[in-house]
């Protein structure tokens, strides 16, 4: 079984940056895909960003540019490297894993306001 724990999040400008974390319990170098996805109040949940264990990595189409994952296999840690934040980034973030079975972390908030 593994957890996955985010960090990171809060209240920031537009315009501003937000580097998130996600934290798994055990060994990430394994899973065979972590991302990141994010839901909006009344909205479903979409993928922000994904990364294969191959290190392929793909993005939404709202993201153009401004995010980056990547993933410290020592620290077992995913990231969301966020940039050029707007309000419509306001949203829960999310982070996946698979191995075999999906793992969820318990997300974290993301607010982008003046």
């Amino acid at each position: 079984q593994v957890q996955l724990v985010e960090s990171g999040g809060g209240l920031v400008q537009p315009g501003g940056s937000l580097r998130l974390s996600c934290a798994a319990s055990g060994s990430i170098s394994t899973m065979n895909t972590m991302a990141w996805y994010r839901q909006a109040p009344g909205k479903q949940r979409d993928l922000v960003a994904v990364q294969t264990r191959g290190g392929n990595t793909n993005y939404g189409d709202f993201v153009k540019g401004r995010f980056t994952i990547s993933r410290d296999n020592a620290k077992n840690t995913v990231y969301l490297q966020m940039s050029n934040l707007q309000s419509e980034d306001t949203a829960v973030y999310y982070c996946y894993g698979t191995l075999g079975v999906v793992y969820w972390g318990q997300g974290t908030q993301v607010t982008v306001s003046s």
